[in-house]
C-alpha cells in the first residue's frame, strides 16, 4: 500500500514530526510506494519498502500543503503559491497545471470517478476543476473566512449510490455551513464556523449550517444523506440532508 505524507523540512525529518508541522498524509492504491516532501515545495515518490526516492516533482515555487492521488500513478498537489499540479509517475513535468485562486490553497480532492478537481483555499472560495479544461468549472463562494476543508459524497457514478446526486461538503471557522449539489457533492470546513453543501453539477448551495465554533473536519455517511462536523468548542453535529 503506498502512503503519502506531506511534510515541511529537510528530508531526515520525512515519516516524523519535523520543527514545521505534519500537515497530511494519505494512502494510495499503489502496494509499494509512498509520497512526501524532501523539501517545502518538492514532493518526492518513496519506494516503501526499500526506502529509496523513486522521484521527485520540484514544480511549486512555495511550500506545498496537500496531496490527492488520482490514480495508482497520478496524484495532485496544491501549495501556497496558488497552483494546483496534477503530476504522473514517470513524467518529467505536471500533466496539468490549474490556476485561479488568489491565495494559499489549503487542500484539494478527487471526485469518486477522479474526473474532477475540488480545491479550498484562504482566499475564501472553492473551485471545481475538470481535467478536460483549463478554467474551473465552478467558483463557488459562500464563506466568509479561510476554508481548509472538503469532501465529497459517496454518491453519483463510480459509488454504491450512483442514482443520487453528487455533492460537494465544505466548512469553515466562519460559523457556517453550507451543501451544494450536482451530480456530485463535496463537504467543506473552514475558519468561519460554517459548513456549506454545493451541488456540484449546477453550482448551487444547497444547504449551509452555522456552529458554534470553528468547523476542524466533515464526514458523510456510506449512503451520502447525513454529513458530520466536528468544531473547536468540542461539539460535534450530524446534518440530515434528507430534511
Amino acid at each position: 500500500m503506498m502512503f503519502t505524507y506531506v511534510l515541511w523540512g529537510n528530508k531526515q525529518y520525512v515519516g516524523s514530526r519535523c520543527k514545521y508541522g505534519n500537515y497530511n498524509f494519505s494512502f494510495t492504491p499503489h502496494p509499494d510506494l509512498n509520497y512526501s516532501p524532501e523539501k517545502p515545495s518538492t514532493t518526492i515518490i518513496w519506494d516503501a519498502h526499500t526506502g529509496e526516492a523513486k522521484q521527485q516533482f520540484p514544480f511549486h515555487s512555495a511550500p506545498a500543503l496537500d496531496v490527492d492521488w488520482q490514480s495508482n500513478n497520478t496524484f495532485a498537489s496544491c501549495s501556497t503559491d496558488m497552483c494546483i499540479h496534477v503530476c504522473k509517475l514517470g513524467q518529467d513535468r505536471p500533466i496539468k497545471t490549474f490556476q485561479g485562486h488568489t491565495n494559499e490553497v489549503n487542500a484539494i480532492k478527487w471526485d469518486p470517478t477522479g474526473n474532477l478537481l475540488a480545491s479550498c483555499s484562504d482566499d475564501m472560495t472553492l473551485k471545481i476543476w475538470s481535467m478536460k479544461q483549463d478554467t474551473c468549472v465552478h467558483d463557488l463562494q459562500a464563506h466568509s473566512k479561510e476554508i481548509y476543508t472538503i469532501k465529497w459524497s459517496p454518491t453519483g457514478p463510480g459509488t454504491n449510490n450512483p442514482s443520487a446526486n453528487l455533492m460537494l461538503a465544505s466548512a469553515s471557522f466562519d460559523s457556517t455551513r453550507g451543501l451544494q449539489p450536482r451530480r456530485t457533492t463535496p463537504g467543506q470546513g473552514s475558519f468561519d464556523k460554517c459548513v456549506h453543501i454545493w451541488n456540484t453539477q449546477t453550482g448551487a448551495l444547497v444547504h449551509s449550517y452555522r456552529g458554534t465554533g470553528g468547523i476542524f473536519e466533515v464526514c458523510w455517511n456510506a449512503a451520502g444523506d447525513k454529513v458530520g462536523a466536528s468544531a473547536s468548542d468540542g461539539s460535534v453535529c450530524v446534518l440530515d440532508l434528507r430534511k
